[in-house]
């Protein structure tokens, strides 16, 4: 089993038998995540000060 989360999400943890499955499961979790379709998502991001 491979686990696996994305690092602007790392709230969002999925999982697969492969490494293609895993990947495949990241791409699709992204895409819900992107989607807009769910409330209050957590997203991690850098800040910049000059």
């Amino acid at each position: 089993m491979w686990i696996g989360y994305l690092e602007e999400y790392p709230d969002y943890m999925t999982q697969g038998e492969t490494i293609e499955e895993l990947k495949k499961n990241l791409k699709d979790i992204y895409t819900e995540l992107t989607s807009g379709s769910i409330s209050y998502i957590r997203r991690v991001s850098e800040l910049d000060v000059a």
